[in-house]
């Protein structure tokens, strides 16, 4: 128990470092809008994108697995 609480104040004191070393402000232009938000909002919003397409992908790979597996 002690080792999975030191675990997540570990992770939880690497998180509350790396934004608080992110915090510059960027400009994003997509198409034809833009905006700016802090680097860190940025890249956790990147990595929020990409765990839901790969989470997407993997039970849609699932699902034509089980169909195929029907036939």
């Amino acid at each position: 128990m002690k080792s999975r609480l030191s675990i997540i104040l570990f992770l939880a004191g690497l998180t509350a470092l790396f934004i608080i070393q992110n915090v510059a402000t960027v400009e994003i232009q997509f198409l034809f809008w833009s905006t700016q938000m802090p680097r860190s909002i940025l890249m956790f919003l990147l990595l929020a994108i990409g765990i839901a397409i790969g989470w997407f992908l993997h039970s849609h790979f699932r699902h034509l697995k089980k169909v195929r597996n029907k036939d």
